[in-house]
C-alpha cells in the first residue's frame, strides 16, 4: 500500500467483510435444512441453540421468533453468528456434510439476529422481583450472560466493569472487520433493559473492596477474564515500535485507526486467535509486509482453521519454528531488526502438543519496524486472591457441574476458569458457562 494511503481509506479496510444475506438468499438456505429430529447441530452448539426452530421461523418470515428462539439461549446470539468456529461446531455437525455442503447456520443466525437489531426489538423481560442482590465482576460474554439470567429469574443484579463500555472481549478484542463494536454494544444494551445495573470504570479491589462485595450481596459471580499479553523476556522490548496484541486491538476497535503502520514491516509472535486479529488488522493498516512468528510447527498453532485460512488470504506470511531473541533499535531508540534462533520440535506432553527446542548456531536476522507480542494472557492473580479462592497459577478452582469456587456463595466462569484442562476459550463458551453458573447460583439461593 503507498504512503499516500488516506485515513478514509483505511477506514474501509475496517469494515465488515461478511454481508448478510438477503431475505431470498436466507429463505433458499434455510430451506436446505432437514429439521432433523435429533438435531446434531443443536447437540453440537455449547449454548444449545434449537437450531432447527429458528431456521424453520426464518422460513415462515417470523424473523422476530427466529431471533428469539437465539438470544433465549445465547444472550450473546449477534456476536456468536460472526466469531463462532460454526465449521468446528454447528455447522460441522450437520448432517449434510455426507453428501453436500453444510447448512450455513452461522449466515442464518446473523440474518435472525440483524432483524432484531435492524428492529430494535426487546425480546425479554425482567422477572418478579425475590428480594436478592447479586453481584457480577466483569462484563465480558460471562458476566453478561450470568447477569441476564440472573435478572431473568427475579435478581437485583449489579455487574462491576473495569473499562469505560461494557461487553469485554467482543467490545474490545474482536477485530472489527469481524465484529464491529456496536453489535457487542448492542448487545450490552439487552442485558441493561432487564434493570442490569452495570458500572464501567470500576475496578474491584481498588474502587469497590471485595469484603464489602462479600457483606453486601447474596452471591457473586467472578467473570474478570485474563489480563494484558506477558513480555516476551528478551533485550529490546522496551523499544518504540513494540506493541501488546490485547492493546493494539482494543486501540483499533475503539477507533483508533492511524496510518503509523502504512509501509511498515511487520512481525507477531505467537499464532492463536489474538496474533491473527493483529496481523490482519496491520495489514489493513497498510503495513507492507506482515509475519506471524511461531516457535511451534503450523499443527501445533491453537488459533481456529478459518482464521489461519483468512491471515494467508490476507497475505500474511508464516515463518514456523522461529523464536525470537533479541531486538536492535537503529540508534535512535526505535526497533529495526529481530534476532531469531531456529527451533525443532521437541517430546510432546500430555495434551500431544509438542514442545520445541533450539537449533545450535541458527541465528538469523530479520527485518521489522513492528513487533507485536501475542503470546497469550496474563491472570488477575492479585485480585483473585483477595476473592481468597483456590485457584492454580490464576485459574480458578471450581465445580465443574456447578461452577462454584472454594467459597460457599462465590460462583466464576469465562476465561477466568480457562487452562489446564478446565474450561474452553471461546466466546460461545463463556456465555454457556455464565447461563450455568447463574442457575447454579438460584438453585443455592
Amino acid at each position: 500500500m503507498k504512503s499516500s494511503v488516506t485515513l478514509e481509506e483505511l477506514h474501509v479496510n475496517f469494515h465488515e467483510v461478511t454481508n448478510d444475506l438477503s431475505n431470498k438468499e436466507a429463505i433458499d438456505e434455510a430451506n436446505r435444512c432437514l429439521y432433523c429430529y435429533d438435531a446434531p447441530c443443536t447437540k453440537a452448539c455449547p449454548t444449545g441453540i434449537d437450531i432447527p426452530s429458528f431456521i424453520k421461523k426464518i422460513v415462515t418470515g417470523n424473523l422476530k421468533g427466529s431471533a428469539h428462539v437465539i438470544f433465549d439461549a445465547n444472550p450473546m446470539g449477534a456476536t456468536c453468528a460472526r466469531v463462532c468456529p460454526t465449521e468446528e461446531l454447528c455447522e460441522g455437525a450437520c448432517v449434510l456434510n455426507d453428501v453436500s455442503i453444510p447448512v450455513k447456520i452461522g449466515d442464518l443466525q446473523r440474518h435472525a439476529t440483524n432483524w432484531a437489531m435492524n428492529h430494535d426489538q426487546l425480546l425479554f423481560t425482567k422477572g418478579a422481583s425475590n428480594g436478592r442482590k447479586i453481584a457480577v465482576i466483569g462484563g465480558g460474554p460471562a458476566g453478561l450472560s450470568g447477569a441476564r439470567e440472573l435478572a431473568r429469574l427475579g435478581y437485583e443484579v449489579t455487574v462491576f466493569e473495569a473499562k469505560e463500555k461494557a461487553g469485554g472481549l467482543d467490545t474490545y478484542g474482536i477485530v472489527p472487520f469481524r465484529l464491529p463494536q456496536e453489535i457487542s454494544l448492542w448487545e450490552v444494551e439487552q442485558v441493561k433493559q432487564l434493570g442490569v445495573n452495570i458500572v464501567t470504570n470500576t475496578i474491584v479491589g481498588k474502587d469497590i473492596a471485595v469484603h464489602t462485595l462479600y457483606e453486601n450481596y447474596d452471591a457473586i459471580l467472578l467473570a474478570i477474564g485474563m489480563g494484558n499479553v506477558p513480555m516476551l523476556g528478551i533485550p529490546g522490548e522496551e523499544l518504540q515500535g513494540v506493541y501488546d496484541a490485547i492493546k493494539l486491538i482494543e486501540e483499533i476497535k475503539d477507533g483508533g485507526i492511524t496510518s503509523r503502520f502504512v509501509g511498515k514491516r511487520a512481525a507477531v509472535i505467537g499464532a492463536g486467535n489474538t496474533a491473527i486479529d493483529a496481523a490482519t488488522c496491520l495489514k489493513r493498516m497498510g503495513a507492507s509486509d506482515v509475519k506471524i512468528v511461531y516457535r511451534r510447527s503450523e499443527s501445533e498453532m491453537s488459533a481456529y482453521a478459518s482464521e489461519y485460512e483468512f491471515a494467508k488470504q490476507e497475505g500474511i506470511e508464516f515463518r514456523w519454528l522461529t523464536q525470537p531473541q533479541a531486538l536492535i533499535d537503529d540508534g535512535r531508540g526505535n526497533v529495526v531488526k529481530m534476532i531469531c534462533k531456529k527451533m525443532k520440535l521437541g517430546k510432546a506432553d500430555d495434551t500431544g502438543r509438542y514442545s520445541s527446542e533450539e537449533i545450535e548456531d541458527s541465528d538469523f536476522l530479520m527485518d521489522v519496524d513492528i513487533v507485536v507480542k501475542a503470546i497469550g494472557q496474563t491472570r488477575y492473580i492479585d485480585l483473585i486472591e483477595a476473592f481468597d479462592v483456590e485457584h492454580y497459577q490464576g485459574i480458578v478452582r471450581i465445580d465443574k457441574e456447578t461452577y462454584q469456587t472454594s467459597k460457599q456463595h462465590l460462583f466464576a466462569a469465562g476465561d477466568v476458569i480457562f487452562g489446564k484442562g478446565q474450561g474452553d476459550a471461546m466466546v460461545v463458551s463463556a456465555v454457556e458457562q455464565g447461563k450455568r453458573a447463574a442457575y447454579a447460583i438460584h438453585q443455592q439461593l
